[in-house]
């Protein structure tokens, strides 16, 4: 007699899920990039945060209204919340020989929920609180553009038009919003530290050419679309180079991040700030430095002096002391004035797509 046996027929299906556990695990809702928005005195201001997971643990890093995006001191799930340390406290110092007292800083948190592609939540210091919400980062992967249209000046030489001073840092702020930035002798110049400085015009995908005069001891950044720094530091092999010197991305005792602080490994003239750079610095002219960048989507190239330190890599996200998180929106050009005066600018040129 013959018996319609049904169980065989599940066996493979069984033994599937059986041998491939992870076929049956669900990706944790927070893992990914996250353009997020904090909103504090009623000003709101973008910050950014990637949530990695690998074999059930979970880790992540976060760039900050200001400063370089650096791994976390802690995360974990707290039920259906995201409980994210983004820097541990910091401990009161006394004075000491030319040193001031430091009152130290309590650690910051993020409390996070996830609905719909979408974070809400609050970040914590000390008493405070403030709103926080984010969406996930665009893909923002296309084609490169098959032509580009001829460059066309973003600085006339003679005066301010199409640029408008931007006080979007606190650094920006704390000098009364007052904008340094003037046209002389053909060059674009930051007198003093005050105001950042943008293009009244936005851009999505470009080609941008740039060149400036920086003393060893200042610092500048050239945003593209308002997001992403190419930084204007010379290198410490230049003497007083304020540029923060290429390492490995290591943790540091003291500060932030995971059992100590950050050291910022792209910091240089060639770099995207804290993102994407060289393992050392490019040649350093004795006056005059050249950027040629171009930006499709978040993959950039960056030529500086003519060696191509960047070679069509993807930006994580924006940097510190971005204008917005609007990843997937056009932006301008704008130039950091927020940190010292004595920067030059000149022959800025910005090629875009042909249609």
């Amino acid at each position: 007699m013959r018996k319609n046996w049904l169980w065989p027929a599940t066996v493979p299906a069984v033994l599937t899920m059986a041998l491939l556990p992870g076929l049956s695990q669900k990706v944790n809702p927070f893992a990914g990039r996250w353009d997020m928005t904090v909103t504090a005195g009623g000003e709101k201001y973008p910050s950014w945060i990637e949530v990695m997971e690998k074999g059930g643990t979970l880790d992540a890093r976060v760039q900050q209204r200001t400063g370089n995006v650096a791994p976390v001191a802690g995360v974990k799930m707290d039920g259906a919340r995201l409980i994210v340390t983004v820097s541990a406290a910091v401990p009161s110092r006394p004075a000491a020989v030319n040193r001031p007292v430091s009152p130290g800083s309590p650690e910051v948190v993020w409390e996070l929920t996830e609905k719909d592609s979408r974070l809400t939540g609050v970040q914590k210091q000390g008493e405070m609180s403030w709103p926080l919400v984010g969406v996930r980062a665009p893909a923002l992967k296309r084609a490169a553009p098959k032509a580009w249209s001829d460059p066309e000046p973003l600085f006339n030489g003679k005066d301010l038009t199409g640029w408008s001073p931007v006080n979007n840092t606190p650094e920006a702020a704390e000098n009364r919003f007052t904008s340094h930035w003037v046209a002389r002798n053909g060059e674009l110049t930051n007198d003093a530290r005050g105001s950042n400085l943008r293009t009244t015009r936005v851009f999505d995908d470009f080609k941008l050419h740039a060149e400036f005069s920086c003393p060893p001891e200042e610092n500048s950044g050239i945003y593209l679309r308002g997001r992403y720094e190419a930084q204007v530091a010379p290198p410490p092999t230049v003497a007083g180079g304020q540029g923060q010197p290429p390492a490995k991305k290591e943790l540091l005792p003291g500060g932030a991040g995971r059992g100590g602080g950050y050291r910022n490994p792209f910091g240089f003239v060639g770099c995207i700030y804290g993102m994407l750079g060289p393992s050392s610095p490019p040649p350093f002219n004795p006056e005059w430095q050249v950027y040629d960048i171009t930006l499709v989507g978040r993959w950039v190239t960056v030529v500086f002096n003519g060696v191509t330190t960047i070679d069509n890599q993807e930006i994580a996200g924006p940097t510190g002391g971005a204008l917005d998180t609007n990843e997937g929106e056009p932006g301008p050009i704008y130039l950091q004035g927020d940190h010292h005066g004595g920067i030059r600018y000149r022959n800025i040129t910005i090629s875009v797509p042909k249609r």
